[in-house]
């Protein structure tokens, strides 16, 4: 049985390299592994209360939810965006922390990684967003980080699944995300 890694990424630009480092993921998930690229971020309206009731969560929230529901684990791709995460992404980590205590992080393993401009490569951002997902619940992978600076110079015209280092790296998240789940499904 395929361990299946649910991809949340963090901007929604149709060029993002944060996207493209999801793609590569997808294409270098190891055997046994299958990352899944969440399509329709854009589409989850704000996290509101008032709406997330029975019969009035909206459709876009719903697929959401139940792609998570069917996720062994989560690979979460920020950019960083005024020095902290993307709206977006924390605007998913919200919809994903409940209900409350039963939430679709709530025990799974979860890596955060990404790519920026910066000479620092989205860490703020990045930290946030583990934070973010280990109060909602995920049992987050410290220990495994990857955060690649210089986006816009180093994939101006390179695709990062073309950039051996990066595709190397990325490899080695996607591996240790895929056996941490064996890991957690043997204690």
């Amino acid at each position: 049985m395929s361990v299946r890694i649910l991809a949340l990424v963090g901007s929604l630009r149709a060029g993002s390299h944060n996207r493209q480092l999801a793609e590569a993921a997808v294409k270098l998930a190891p055997e046994g592994a299958e990352v899944e690229l969440f399509e329709g971020l854009a589409e989850v309206p704000f996290y509101n209360e008032d709406i997330d009731v029975e019969g009035s969560v909206p459709a876009s929230a719903v697929r959401l939810r139940e792609a998570a529901g069917h996720a062994d684990a989560f690979l979460l791709f920020s950019p960083e965006y005024n020095g902290t995460i993307p709206a977006v992404l924390k605007n998913a980590i919200d919809w994903l922390s409940r209900p409350y205590g039963a939430g679709a992080f709530s025990g799974k393993p979860v890596a955060v990684i990404g790519t920026a401009f910066g000479q620092f490569g989205g860490v703020w951002a990045q930290d946030e967003a583990r934070k973010a997902v280990g109060i909602a619940g995920g049992t987050v992978l410290e220990d495994v980080k990857l955060s690649i600076p210089g986006s816009v110079t180093r994939f101006a015209e390179t695709h990062p699944v073309d950039d051996a280092e990066v595709a190397a790296q990325l490899t080695e998240v996607v591996s240790r995300l895929h056996s941490r789940v064996g890991a957690a499904d043997a204690a």
